[in-house]
């Protein structure tokens, strides 16, 4: 009997040595266990983002600007993305709100078409981020993004009145007249508008400026049709400021052995030769910005970068493609002048107009 019960004693204690040690090494890996996959997955779970289009992507332009920086935010920022594209303002709408119920963490409108829905929707998603990108909308969820154009467009008139001189190229005429295509008649484009009209005065002020919308920015051939007749007026070089309308600009100065500009991406090689320069327009930048504050934290409703000429929001291309096909035809004065011109408004010499009804923060 006194055996037994010695052997269960040590049994005991053998069961409470091995219950001591399960509970320290339970409370020694407490710590560790705040670094395990399981706890952690929440923040490895990639961060959701929606963009949702007033379009199509392959414009050349505004929507595939806003596509280059959501993918390089894929890549770099290892988000999870989507995007919506159409043409219709309704499912514009829809697809929105359903981005923002299916539990996206951050819903990008992608153009300042989005302004009425996201001030009407964004209030119903208190628990989701949004971004507008070229336009302001308020809101403690919403960030915006918006750019001086008006900057941009000032260089590129310039440069459109004087390339109208150069008579030594052919295609251009002797008529001081250029113009410009624009989509949707908004404030925005008026915003372009203003500054592209005031380089060119700057330079002449007696230069005859055609202007023009085409009522979308989905209609390729209304582009073209609106170019080809500015070119029959006299216009020899035709800005584009229309989204997927503007394929149908740059294709009518080629087809016609004329001139055009181009916006948002660089559209000099989409026909080289034919398109003198390009108004860079960091849609691609905004984009990136917006879903990098999101990763890292530092998101801050209510905030609106603004993206200018001194931090190189907007900005023409360095004509490189132009001075490779005209060879010694190309006009080095221009790019020269543009140069001086670029370097005055940074330093607030030039005082670039804005369209008062485009609001700004």
């Amino acid at each position: 009997m006194k055996k037994l019960v010695a052997v269960l004693l040590a049994l005991t204690l053998v069961m409470a040595m091995f219950a001591g040690c399960g509970s320290k090494s339970s409370g020694s890996s407490a710590p560790a266990e705040s670094g395990t996959s399981e706890s952690k997955a929440p923040a490895d779970k990639p961060l959701k983002v929606a963009l949702i289009y007033a379009g199509f992507l392959g414009d050349k332009s505004f929507n595939d600007s806003a596509h280059e920086g959501a993918l390089r935010a894929k890549e770099e920022l290892g988000i999870e993305l989507k995007e919506m594209e159409s043409k219709e303002p309704t499912e514009w709408e829809s697809n929105f709100v359903a981005m923002a119920a299916d539990g996206y963490d951050l819903v990008i409108g992608v153009s300042t078409q989005f302004q009425e829905i996201m001030t009407k929707h964004c209030p119903e998603f208190p628990n989701t981020k949004f971004a507008l990108i070229d336009g302001v909308v308020e809101g403690d969820n919403i960030v915006s993004s918006t750019f001086a154009q008006n900057e941009g467009s000032f260089l590129a008139g310039a440069a459109a009145a004087m390339f109208t001189t150069k008579t030594d190229i052919p295609g251009v005429n002797a008529d001081k007249t250029i113009g410009w295509v624009g989509g949707m008649d908004i404030p925005v484009l008026h915003d372009f508008f203003i500054g592209y009209e005031q380089g060119a005065k700057y330079v002449d002020p007696e230069i005859k400026i055609l202007q023009s919308f085409a009522g979308t920015f989905n209609d390729p051939l209304k582009g073209k049709e609106l170019t080809i007749a500015q070119y029959s007026q006299g216009a020899d070089i035709v800005m584009n400021v229309a989204s997927g309308t503007g394929t149908g600009i740059l294709e009518a100065a080629k087809e016609q052995g004329k001139f055009a500009v181009g916006v948002d991406l660089n559209q000099d090689d989409v026909y080289p030769g034919s398109i003198l320069t390009s108004m860079l327009k960091r849609v691609d930048q905004a984009t990136y910005l917006a879903i990098e504050s999101v990763v890292k934290g530092t998101f801050e409703g209510g905030k609106t970068t603004y993206l200018d000429i001194s931090n190189g929001g907007v900005s023409l291309t360095d004509m490189s493609t132009m001075k490779t096909a005209l060879g010694d035809k190309f006009p080095q004065d221009i790019l020269d002048k543009i140069t001086e011109l670029e370097a005055k408004v940074k330093s607030g010499e030039i005082k670039v107009n804005a369209y008062e009804g485009f609001g700004r923060k």
